[in-house]
């Protein structure tokens, strides 16, 4: 190795083309190692990028970006392409406040092509970037990156079909490259027939032939004749669903060889056909690191940890999450009831159903990164009298709305949705913020809307929706702890939309939906303490159906009545003002309402009571509100 590490040469991807490919080699080995020690310090997905370093040195050696274009899926994986475009010195900063995003970032480099923290939108994005750029007569390379676990998604297929019926003058100048990184592992175990296919391809014996090949013969390899190569993948392999769809196809290659990687793609630059091209590459996520830190998702998102030792710096809490709350709860009424069942899109530990499948593995279905999917799916089973539970993060049931729309609320299906990861969910930033799920839910008829304000609440919530069987139904929670001992045992069921009052007060009163309640007790405190005023704070438990009665006696019995909850506008506050408006409370004299919500902006990464109170629904923001309108 040379003296100066090649890493510390490397500003931007022009900085590559001076190194030779066995250098590149060199220079990958370092990225991993840097990638590695980044996330030591910072916390954050490991996995992905680790199992595509060898795949970003290879993309950014061989193809001119910026101008060519390369667009990362999801995000995950992107920590070494940042690092290799100037952003090497503020990676230490990522996910920190004010720093770099964990995700691709349109506004943080023009090396970031397309924002991202979804998945399966990549092939979308590039296949309208190529097409731009055929009605501005520019020409260049479009690249999407995107995992086999994104791949299941069914935007994926429309992407690729929509690709593979243009006509080739489409792509003549602006040739459409995908490469599928199939590392076998989304976030959990990968699932469904695709899958099954692609483990199948990756493991034949052609594969294995064509790899040790291009290993023993990588300048035979580079000079691969197209023809050949398909007559040769015809004859091993048969058809093949990605040329059925209009792709030439490539693989599956190692894609940590970078004596295949590179000519293969330096192959296809020069290329001068026009039809759409699809490469399968076969990574290890966690490659290099995986060994050291043993973990069931790959090593895709992990704590501080020591780079040494592997030791992850886990937080220490005696009390549950409210996803294993959850979990555990659902699992414990199982028993009891055989009729309920439970789906996850790719997210069983995140959710809280890797615990329930410990004791019901044949009642928890795993249906992939296809929520669409998932709550029709649901609905299907409702329609035959089951109870499944759809247990997915407030920011991904967002791609499934019209099905919640069309699907559940329109046949009034009795599908319960366990929606997670409700409000600010901190490092992870806006792009997983469950920030709407109250307001594109609350205006759906025959709906029943929850928020747990804390965990017990919660257990009396997935008791609540288990009973109720004439309509579709929905209870939210955060991402994190609680600070308290659970009772699993807790059998009650809330009366449904009936909220509670807290402590009572005078003059001033707020009610609040989901745990910002924590806030609003806080804020009840300190101005007790203060100013020797008792407020009355109420728990909403339920925004639809609401509680008139409640928020009727609220109205009459104070001078001001405040709102609070950590969503957008549209939400529960506005169902609260839309009654009071209705029913002619608020024509009261010397009655005033203040609503609460989320500003109409998208908040960046912070600590959650940070976000919180940037957003105007914080401890301060609710002080502020009552000083202002009691003196």
């Amino acid at each position: 190795m040379s003296k100066t590490p090649l890493l510390d040469q490397i500003h931007f991807p022009t900085d590559l083309k001076k190194f030779s490919p066995e250098k590149i080699k060199q220079l990958a080995d370092e990225l991993r190692y840097e990638t590695i020690s980044v996330v030591s310090q910072t916390g954050g997905h490991l996995g992905a990028g680790l199992g595509v370093v060898e795949l970003t040195c290879a993309l950014h050696y061989v193809f001119d970006t910026p101008h060519d274009k390369l667009i990362w899926d999801v995000g995950h994986q992107a920590y070494p392409h940042k690092i290799l475009t100037g952003r090497r010195k503020k990676m230490r900063t990522i996910r920190q406040p004010e720093g770099l995003a964990g995700f691709t970032k349109r506004s943080e480099s023009e090396f970031d092509v397309f924002g991202a923290g979804h998945s399966s939108t990549s092939i979308s994005a590039s296949l309208g970037i190529s097409v731009a750029k055929k009605f501005k007569k520019e020409k260049s390379h479009v690249i999407a990156v995107i995992g086999d676990g994104a791949m299941s998604a069914g935007m994926s297929f429309e992407a690729l079909n929509n690709a593979g019926a243009l006509e080739a003058e489409f792509f003549r100048d602006n040739r459409l490259i995908v490469i599928l990184n199939d590392n076998d592992m989304s976030i959990a175990p990968p699932t469904g027939a695709l899958s099954h296919y692609l483990s199948r391809v990756a493991s034949s014996k052609s594969y294995l032939k064509l790899r040790d090949a291009a290993k023993k013969l990588p300048d035979f390899i580079s000079n691969f004749s197209r023809k050949f190569e398909k007559a040769a993948k015809e004859w091993w392999m048969g058809g093949n669903i990605f040329e059925e769809l209009g792709f030439y196809y490539v693989g599956p290659i190692d894609g940590h060889n970078l004596d295949v990687l590179i000519p293969i793609l330096q192959n296809i630059r020069d290329d001068k056909s026009s039809d759409p091209i699809l490469i399968h590459c076969v990574t290890q996520k966690g490659k290099g690191y995986i060994e050291m830190m043993q973990s069931d998702d790959q090593l895709h998102a992990v704590p501080k940890f020591d780079q040494a030792t592997g030791l992850q710096q886990k937080p220490v809490c005696e009390f549950p999450s409210y996803s294993k709350i959850f979990g555990k709860r659902l699992t414990e009424l199982t028993k009891k009831d055989e009729k309920i069942l439970a789906i996850t899109a790719a997210m069983p530990s995140g959710t809280g159903l890797d615990v329930f499948a410990k004791s019901h593995p044949q009642r928890v279905f795993d249906v992939g990164i296809a929520e669409q999917h998932a709550v029709t799916f649901a609905a299907g089973l409702a329609t035959e009298g089951l109870k499944p539970y759809v247990a997915i993060y407030s920011t991904f049931l967002q791609r499934a709305y019209d099905q919640v729309v069309h699907d559940v609320a329109i046949q009034k299906l009795p599908v319960r949705f366990a929606i997670d990861r409700a409000g600010f969910v901190g490092a992870d930033g806006p792009t997983h913020a469950g920030s709407f799920d109250i307001s594109y839910l609350i205006n759906l008829p025959n709906f029943v809307l929850m928020a747990a304000a804390d965990g017990q609440e919660l257990v009396k919530m997935i008791n609540t929706a288990n009973t109720i069987d004439d309509r579709p139904s929905a209870f939210r929670f955060p991402r994190g702890d609680t600070d308290r001992e659970i009772d699993f045992n807790d059998d009650e069921v809330l009366e449904i939309g009936k909220g509670r009052v807290i402590q009572q007060g005078s003059k001033v009163a707020v009610i609040s939906y989901g745990t910002i309640l924590r806030n609003a007790l806080t804020a009840a405190s300190t101005i007790k303490n203060l100013h020797d005023l008792q407020i009355t704070v109420a728990d909403a438990r339920f925004a639809k159906p609401l509680d008139e009665a409640l928020i009727t006696n609220l109205s009459k019995n104070h001078e001001l009545l405040i709102t609070i909850e950590e969503g957008a506008i549209g939400g529960f506050g506005s169902a609260v003002t839309q009654f009071l408006l209705n029913s002619g409370l608020m024509d009261q004299k010397n009655f005033k309402l203040r609503s609460l919500v989320m500003k109409d902006e998208f908040i960046e990464q912070n600590k959650v009571e940070v976000m919180q109170e940037q957003a105007g629904i914080g401890v301060e923001s609710i002080l502020k509100t009552m000083l202002d309108l009691c003196s």
